[in-house]
């Protein structure tokens, strides 16, 4: 009637130590030890505390199954050296409880396919960025919406609501399906720059353990290079260029004010003294840390028509949590910052039950 592993799982998701949830719930550490180990099991009503100071269902504790977590060594984790065990466990298992969901939603939904193409580690960055442009035929246009974008091509995006400077994004591929998850609480150009970096992950390592200095800086500059490309920002800007002019300019390519200097210098659009000059005043102005004009937020269109349709069909969160064993809440967090739309359904407020037949959605590029 006890999981160990489940409540190993658990633990870590909310980012405790043994010694820390034995403390909050009046426990030892050796108590904690030996129920992940499986040396004991908790009393009904302790398992009732623990389930309550987790945010887990008592049920969640009580099923054979173990939970599908995630291998570290397959996920881009960027700044892993200064990432603690804690908060690395917990985004890992976060990211295994969207997986999860995920598979729900593939069950009722028809998402698009994976339409990606595959480069060795040691490819040029910057010719992997022209090339999935050039598959997904974006030509050199700036991309009006990144999340949009990758959703139509089969990528999974999630939120990863997890307040911490420590966690930008990350990516991985399971089961042959790429899933990027966003720090949301980042502002709109970071978390727009952090997806193209993931999705650098995604093209340039699916075969390779994506960690590592040359790993991050290769995935930078895909980034840069897809999201700003070479011939269109040299046909737009000059070298005789100024953080006001640069203001205006990054509004097209919907990018930070330092992303597009760093971009324009790396070109030899300016020179090394001019990109020296531009960084003095952007941070002599506060702009290195508040951007200038910032863009609004973009946000999911899948979950929006997905999110709509479970409305349609009386299927609430409540109903979502149940199947999962995990709580109402933790559905929000999945899709925090990407949608707008109140996720409850009709039934929610007007008590009415689910239709028989469960939606289907298939959604086209």
């Amino acid at each position: 009637m006890f999981n160990p592993s489940r409540f190993e799982f658990a633990r870590k998701r909310r980012g405790f130590t043994k010694k820390d949830l034995a403390t909050s719930v009046g426990l030892t550490s050796r108590s904690i030890s030996m129920f992940e180990n499986n040396e004991s099991a908790p009393s009904e009503d302790t398992l009732k505390l623990l389930a309550k100071e987790l945010s887990f269902p008592l049920s969640f504790f009580k099923q054979d199954d173990d939970v599908d977590t995630l291998d570290e060594n397959a996920v881009s984790f960027r700044s892993l050296s200064k990432m603690s065990a804690t908060r690395k466990y917990s985004a890992l298992s976060s990211g295994a409880m969207a997986i999860a969901f995920n598979k729900w939603i593939e069950q009722r939904f028809d998402l698009p396919a994976p339409d990606l193409i595959e480069f060795a580690r040691d490819d040029d960055p910057e010719m992997a960025a022209i090339a999935l442009r050039q598959q997904w035929g974006l030509g050199e246009l700036a991309i009006s919406n990144l999340v949009h974008l990758m959703e139509a091509k089969g990528i999974r995006v999630f939120s990863l609501a997890e307040d911490t400077v420590d966690v930008d994004a990350f990516s991985l591929w399971k089961d042959d399906v790429p899933f990027v998850f966003l720090n949301t609480m980042k502002s709109a150009e970071r978390s727009r720059f952090d997806a193209a970096h993931e999705l650098g992950h995604l093209v340039l390592h699916k075969h390779a353990i994506p960690t590592g200095t040359d790993v991050e800086r290769d995935a930078d500059k895909f980034a840069s290079a897809f999201l700003m490309p070479a011939s269109n920002i040299r046909a737009s800007l000059s070298r005789l260029e100024t953080v006001p002019s640069l203001i205006k300019a990054k509004k097209n390519w919907k990018v930070s004010l330092a992303a597009l200097a760093y971009r324009i210098h790396k070109l030899g659009i300016i020179s090394d003294w001019h990109y020296r000059t531009l960084c003095i005043e952007m941070s002599k102005n506060g702009f290195t840390k508040k951007e200038p004009e910032s863009i609004p937020r973009e946000q999911s269109k899948i979950w929006e028509m997905i999110f709509e349709n479970l409305r349609a069909d009386n299927i609430t969160k409540a109903d979502i949590a149940k199947d999962l064993d995990i709580l109402p809440s933790e559905i929000e967090t999945f899709v925090f910052g990407l949608i707008l739309i109140n996720v409850s359904s009709n039934r929610e407020s007007t008590g009415q039950k689910p239709k028989n037949t469960p939606p289907y959605l298939k959604l086209v590029e």
